[in-house]
């Protein structure tokens, strides 16, 4: 059988070693777009702040891990599957004939419509390549303008703050976070910015990107300013393109199911390009983060091998780390229509908390500077749990997660039952 591997990601990586372990003797291909080994984009930061060199970023650090294996590493972009002749068309090369196709392409970054935007001086943060050049020109003291303050952003911008820069964030949302916090826990991390030295302008867009010394840019407010370098963390999107056009369903991502198996038997998708069910909001979602794409790149290439593997829940739980500021983000955290909510504000020791409620049950929640409770707000979110009284508990005082969760036991071992992943 003849497996092909679009993407040397994460979600890839693991799926081919499945495979060469459940298939001792099939063919697999895994194909990499950049002329680099397997990495970790998210150990880039810590490549930038000096903690590991560009090895340290190598997901597998033996240069034959692959060859050992017998699985082929082809660089390369795919420009389309063709699911009429089984075949993977390369933008150079030739095609590569497939039994079972795993889609892991991952995500790139979003650039907005901004002149100036092709500047030398205008970097993105996603690949190796841009690390090198930002370890050219982030030098300590160097005006550094950083646009987005999401959660890749606030990452980047650690990075950028530990090498000694004088940075700037601008982000057009009033708040940090927008996409992952309310009002109350994003203005509370601008806060916790600004006292590490980082000037940070909400409600605020860049323009326009001009020459000067050696770049100026305009601001929505009717200001400008130069700077040494410009840092583009406006978002990313799922890599899918080259499935336009195919009968390869995709919204947002490609469209799985519990399996991991796209809307065209045979061929599989995983990762930060996948978007599957997530029964807390009763929507299918794209959730970007590297432990989900682990578990379904082997999910994935478990049933591309014959097995049966049904994948965790997938719901939307983030965890960041914003210059020794832990917030977390799970569910439905901006609420639902006719839910209740309970909050907690400490802002002068920078500690918040926030639940969301739909009836008795907890959908979503924000927390910032708490981390004693965050597997229970993971537990009873993902769960569903039916808290019955400690619901109005929790509204007079948020802060009894623990009890609740306690208390709410027996429904949590269903919980664990039916969100564990099982593999035969």
């Amino acid at each position: 059988m003849k497996h092909v591997i679009i993407g040397n990601g994460p979600a890839g990586v693991v799926a081919a070693e499945t495979l060469r372990k459940r298939r001792p003797n099939d063919d697999i291909v895994m194909i990499g777009d950049e002329p680099h080994p397997s990495y970790s984009r998210m150990a880039i930061p810590y490549l930038l702040i000096g903690n590991i060199d560009e090895r340290g970023t190598l997901l597998r650090k033996d240069p034959a891990h692959f060859e050992s294996l017998r699985i082929r590493c082809v660089t390369g972009r795919v420009s389309a599957i063709e699911t009429d002749t089984k075949k993977v068309r390369l933008a150079e090369g030739p095609s590569l004939e497939y039994d079972r196709v795993l889609i892991a392409t991952g995500s790139s970054p979003v650039a907005p419509p901004i002149p100036g935007l092709d500047s030398p001086f205008v970097q993105t943060c996603w690949t190796l390549a841009d690390a090198r050049n930002i370890l050219q020109l982030a030098k300590p003291g160097a005006r550094v303008l950083q646009m987005g303050a999401g959660f890749i952003g606030c990452i980047i911008l650690e990075a950028l703050a530990q090498r000694g820069v004088k940075l700037t964030v601008v982000e057009m949302g009033d708040r940090m976070v927008p996409r992952m916090m309310g009002p109350g826990a994003g203005g509370m991390i601008k806060s916790w910015c600004e006292t590490k030295g980082i000037r940070v302008k909400t409600s605020t867009k860049v323009e326009a990107l001009e020459p000067a010394s050696p770049i100026r840019a305009k601001f929505s407010d009717g200001t400008a300013e130069e700077f040494d370098l410009v840092i583009q963390a406006t978002g990313v999107k799922p890599n899918i393109g080259f499935l336009a056009g195919s009968p390869i369903k995709a919204l947002q991502g490609v469209l799985t199911d519990e399996r991991m198996q796209t809307t065209v038997p045979g061929i599989f998708a995983a990762g930060d390009c996948a978007e599957a069910y997530d029964p807390v909001t009763k929507q299918t979602i794209v959730s970007a983060i590297q432990p989900n794409a682990v578990d379904q790149g082997y999910v994935a290439a478990v049933n591309m091998a014959g097995g049966e593997a049904v994948a965790s829940v997938v719901t939307q739980i983030n965890v960041l780390d914003t210059l020794g500021l832990i917030s977390t983000s799970f569910g439905q955290w901006q609420g639902v229509a006719g839910g209740e909510h309970a909050e907690l504000n400490d802002p002068e020791n920078f500690r918040y908390l926030r639940l969301e409620f739909d009836r008795d049950v907890l959908v979503g929640a924000n927390s910032l500077g708490m981390t004693d409770h965050v597997g229970v707000l993971r537990g009873l979110v993902e769960g569903g749990v039916a808290l019955g009284a400690w619901k109005d508990r929790l509204l007079e005082d948020p802060t009894r997660l623990m009890e609740a969760y306690l208390a709410s036991a027996q429904s949590q071992e269903q919980f664990q039952g039916r969100s564990r992943g099982t593999v035969r």
